[in-house]
Formats: structure tokens, C-alpha cells, sequence
């Protein structure tokens, strides 16, 4: 019995062993909270009770039993409170890979909201700093246009705003169309281009063709300058198409710039896709799909 407690897990096979051995039993019967460890031929035949919850059962021989029975108390205690222990260390590795795990969703969701940042300022907020850049431009040749610079300011400002606080353009609520209409219609060189049977789409995918729109007018206005822009969007039965090309001087079609990264990125976010084509002279096209 000593060699048994002396194990760092006492089992309790091994306790009802030692017990029917040291008897002479056939067979020796140890019940635990419930649980039966057997020896031998098992433990049919003479009992004793060890401590509430536990008791011995030994066959064919009574002899010593009880004293035996007396005795094995601390060994049973020894063996709820190594069960115990293991059942707290396994508590406590699952709580520890709990907190990491929630540790490391925490940090992804940060990151995910810092990318939707970054893209929202990069696709969104510049429109409305290119389009204030290009008035200041103006006004240095033509004074009239003066009063319209504090009105591009402030739409600048609230779309930072906007920005930071994860909230999407009010626009967007009346539709996409309605969105690039209203932020579009200042640019006397863009044309937008609407299918009369273009419906209504998920959010998801409306605010993504509303920022990828606005960031390739963009691109043109910085690339083309004075070239004229079309926005297009049309419908299919396979999903929503839209495009934005510009006459510009185009350009060779290379590798993608971190604004074409940004714009590829937010489409295949939602399983669309995009293509560029582009040549010297001849313009460029950014042409989008979302399948629907």
C-alpha cells in the first residue's frame, strides 16, 4: 500500500490490488463515488465501509476487513484530491488557451478594423481631398471659385469624420445609385451611367462598388487630368457590373499600384473581381464584378 500511495496518481485499481493481495481474496472490489474498480474475480462477496462514498468489497474472506477498511481512508482522500488537482489543472490550461484564443480574435478584429480604415480613408475620404485640391487649383486662375472651396472643406472634414467612426456616407441609405449621384455631380468632367433596371443590393456589396467608383475617379483625376470620365453600372442575371474609364493618356498595365491593390482587396472581400486595361494613348478602364 505505501509503494501504491507513494505513486504521484494513486490509482485505485492498484489500491484494490493491494488490498485482495495482501488478504488472500480471490478477488477485491474497490467503489468510489460511484465508480467500481475490480481485482481478481471482483468483489461480490463481504463488505466494509471506507469513508461516506466509498467502500471495499472483498471475496471469499472477511478476515481483517474492517480493520483494513479503517486504514484506507487517507488513501482514498489521497486519491479525490489528486482527481481534484487534475480536474483544476485541466480548468485552468482551458481558461489559459481561452484567454489567448480571445486574445488573439481581439487583435485580429482590431487589425480587420484598422484595414477598413485605412481602406475607407484611402477609397473615400481622398475623393473629397483630390476634388478640394483640384478647386484650389482652379481658384488661383479664377477667383469665382473661391466661395466653393469652404463647402468642399466641410465635406472633407465630415467624411473623416465618417470615416473614424465606421459610419457609411447617409447617401448610401437611398441606394448606390443616389450615393455616386450626390458625390459625383460636382464633377463636371465625370458622366454616370445607370441601367434603368439596376436594383437594389446587399449593403455589403453597394458600399464596396460606392468606395471602388469613387477611388478610380480618383485615379483619373490624378492620372488623367482634364480627360473626360465615364461611370457605368449595369445588371445582369449573373450579378452587378460597373466600370470606370477615362481618355486619358492611359498607361502599360505592368503591375498594380497600391490604389489597385486597395481597389482588388475590397472586391474579392465579397467574391467580385476586377480587371485594368490600359494602354499609352489609348485611356484606361477599370471594369468591376460582384456575382450576385
Amino acid at each position: 500500500m505505501a509503494t501504491v500511495v507513494g505513486e504521484r496518481d494513486p490509482r485505485p485499481e492498484a489500491v484494490a490490488e493491494a488490498v485482495g493481495t495482501a488478504l488472500g481474496a480471490d478477488g477485491c472490489e474497490l467503489r468510489l463515488d460511484g465508480e467500481r474498480y475490480a481485482w481478481g474475480a471482483g468483489g461480490a462477496g463481504f463488505r466494509a465501509t471506507i469513508s461516506p462514498g466509498a467502500d471495499l468489497r472483498v471475496r471469499p474472506t472477511r478476515s481483517r476487513l474492517g480493520t483494513v477498511a479503517a486504514v484506507l481512508a487517507p488513501v482514498v482522500d489521497l486519491i479525490r484530491l489528486t482527481r481534484e488537482v487534475d480536474s483544476l489543472r485541466r480548468r485552468g490550461h482551458a481558461a489559459t488557451a481561452g484567454l489567448a484564443d480571445g486574445r488573439w480574435r481581439a487583435a485580429a478584429e482590431m487589425d480587420t478594423e484598422r484595414r477598413r480604415i485605412e481602406r475607407d480613408l484611402h477609397d473615400g475620404t481622398q475623393h473629397h481631398l483630390v476634388a478640394l485640391r483640384m478647386a484650389v487649383a482652379v481658384a488661383e486662375h479664377n477667383p469665382e471659385v473661391l466661395p466653393t472651396l469652404s463647402g468642399r472643406l466641410e465635406a472633407a472634414q465630415e467624411s473623416l469624420v465618417r470615416t473614424a467612426a465606421g459610419i457609411l456616407p447617409p447617401a448610401l441609405a437611398k441606394g448606390l445609385v443616389a450615393a455616386l449621384g450626390a458625390e459625383l455631380a460636382p464633377h463636371t468632367d465625370v458622366r454616370l451611367d445607370v441601367s434603368a433596371d439596376l436594383p437594389r443590393y446587399p449593403a455589403p456589396v453597394e458600399t464596396t462598388v460606392y468606395f471602388v467608383c469613387l477611388e478610380a475617379v480618383n485615379n483619373a483625376h490624378k492620372h488623367a487630368v482634364g480627360a473626360a470620365i465615364d461611370v457605368r453600372l449595369h445588371t445582369s442575371p449573373e450579378g452587378l457590373h460597373f466600370s470606370v474609364r477615362d481618355d486619358g493618356p492611359g498607361f502599360e498595365v505592368a503591375g498594380n499600384g497600391t490604389g489597385l491593390v486597395n481597389l482588388t482587396t475590397r472586391l474579392t472581400d465579397i467574391g467580385g473581381t476586377m480587371r485594368v486595361d490600359s494602354g499609352l494613348g489609348n485611356g484606361t478602364t477599370i471594369a468591376g464584378f460582384i456575382p450576385t
